[in-house]
């Protein structure tokens, strides 16, 4: 192309995320495995990358509200997907949980996950504290798969830079993250906050900083998305994320099919089949119904411009609202916007990603309702004291007293590793599920989820029956109840006598 003719080339590879996060990001997580497997072996056929099949909200959505043993679903994928790496998003010592758990859980999630197919490990934690990567780091060279070391994009301004989030420091994380042994780096934009010249100025001088090749992930909410990614392209970054149009824009990754389309002739040519991905999104298309009541169709705007000003992601709002409507105080969100900066401010300035995310907003809320920390919840202290890993920025002592009052571990937080002071657990998992659990992957979805993994392992054992409201819906139910709709609909409009 012309103007191009100098540009050396270099094909941008694509991680395909439609089996994890595109659907978690636009149907809470709800495709089942039945609609995935019909177009496997076309997937497998695309040449991506690599493509995400686990993780994130997965494992819990699928025990918990499909009656899907969650192991399962890489396991029947991979018979089909022979070529194509799988990749999985693991929270660190959380591994796809909500708090930390202790290194002999770690340990065997990891075997079991390599063991079901799982090749790429894309590692993240809520503070990007390398400490709380150390455990699964070692697992996962010894099972001889791949590390993916992740940063979790922030901000404190509107873009990149100020006291804290500036380029030195997403370069000193990035040195960390090879130092400790990452095969590649991941950018993970989970707010979609990342501007396009700032995705450049970030890549090209994360280019030059390691060796290791660079991954980018950013989310559609704001609308920067596909724009961000080509000044990413620009400056050099190795792969992006990208998702079938069915399941992708929204708070979801980019589309792949325009980006294929617009880079198609140039130095970063993808080679991928245009025509081939039109095909799989006619099926997503077909099966895309029966998840309809998942979609969030309560705007126009397919895009969030809100958090362009705010920065507050689409979960965080929604979990603030639901909190405020239990107090009968939903009028005063307004105020809840306007203590949120200060209370992430007084917590050291976390990235706004699961779980940090629910707690600075559950903490802002109660700031507003009780007086600032007049009331704390546990996992604020739980934070404060130390527990999720040390913040991007120390805490001051007189948030640390306060937050801190009648904690009943102590007044001054740890400097250690958080998982450091955990007991091993899964010898007792074991023998808390003795006589239910069958194998190592039954106990782990009991010890990460106690409660809700023992009602799936009842149901999956036959011991109780599966309740009717996980069962899957048929493609016969959304036809009667768009019959239904449409009857109605004709009704409303006949004219009355």
């Amino acid at each position: 192309m012309e103007g191009m003719e100098k540009v050396p080339k270099k094909p941008v590879r694509i991680t395909d995320t439609t089996l994890r996060d595109g659907h978690q990001s636009t149907l809470a997580t709800r495709m089942r495995t039945e609609d995935m497997l019909p177009i496997a072996a076309e997937l497998d056929k695309v040449g991506f990358y690599s493509v995400e099949v686990w993780g994130g909200a997965t494992f819990d959505v699928s025990h918990r509200f499909l009656g899907e043993d969650p192991w399962e679903r890489p396991r029947a994928l991979k018979k089909l997907m022979p070529r194509t790496p799988f990749q999985m998003l693991l929270r660190g010592q959380n591994l796809v949980a909500y708090r930390n758990h202790p290194d002999d859980l770690v340990e065997a999630f990891i075997e079991k996950s390599a063991e079901v197919g799982i090749d790429i490990f894309r590692c993240f934690d809520a503070v990007n504290d390398e400490r709380n990567f150390e455990t699964a780091f070692k697992a996962i060279k010894r099972f001889k798969k791949h590390i993916q070391g992740t940063i979790c994009y922030s901000l404190t301004e509107r873009r990149m830079g100020g006291a804290v989030y500036n380029l030195k420091y997403y370069l000193q994380k990035a040195r960390i993250l090879e130092d400790m042994g990452s095969d590649s780096l991941c950018i993970k934009d989970m707010a979609g906050l990342l501007a396009p010249y700032d995705a450049y100025a970030l890549v090209k001088a994360l280019k030059e900083t390691v060796k290791i090749p660079i991954q980018l992930h950013t989310h559609y909410t704001s609308g920067m998305g596909s724009m961000t990614y080509l000044k990413a392209i620009e400056a050099g970054v190795d792969i992006v994320d990208t998702a079938l149009a069915p399941f992708a824009l929204r708070s979801s990754q980019p589309a792949v099919e325009p980006i294929v389309v617009a880079l198609e002739g140039t130095p970063w040519d993808t080679g991928l089949d245009i025509s081939q991905l039109l095909k799989l999104g006619e099926h997503l298309e077909s099966v895309a119904p029966k998840y309809r009541d998942f979609l969030d169709t309560t705007k126009m705007a397919v895009i969030d411009t809100g958090v362009l000003m705010h920065q507050i992601p689409g979960g965080m709002i929604s979990n603030m609202v639901s909190q405020l409507k239990q107090q009968k105080a939903l009028n005063r969100i307004e105020e809840v916007y306007s203590e949120l900066p200060q209370t992430r401010k007084d917590l050291g300035y976390p990235p706004l990603v699961t779980p940090t995310s629910q707690i600075v907003g559950v903490q802002a809320v109660l700031n507003v309702l009780f007086g600032r920390y007049k009331m704390v919840s546990l996992e604020t202290q739980d934070y404060v004291y130390g527990l999720y890993g040390r913040p991007p920025v120390s805490i001051k002592d007189e948030i640390k007293k306060l937050v801190l009052k009648g904690y009943k571990r102590g007044k001054e937080p740890i400097v250690c590793r958080p998982a450091d002071l955990i007991e091993p657990e899964l010898e007792k998992a074991k023998e808390e599920t003795k006589g239910l659990a069958r194998n190592l992957c039954d106990t782990l979805i009991y010890a990460l989820y106690p409660k809700t993994g023992v009602d799936f392992l009842k149901w999956k054992y036959g011991v109780e029956p599966i309740p009717e409201k996980v069962k899957p819906k048929t493609m016969e139910q959304v036809k009667k109840e768009d019959e239904a709709m449409a009857q109605a609909k004709a009704s409303a409009q006949k004219p009355t006598a």
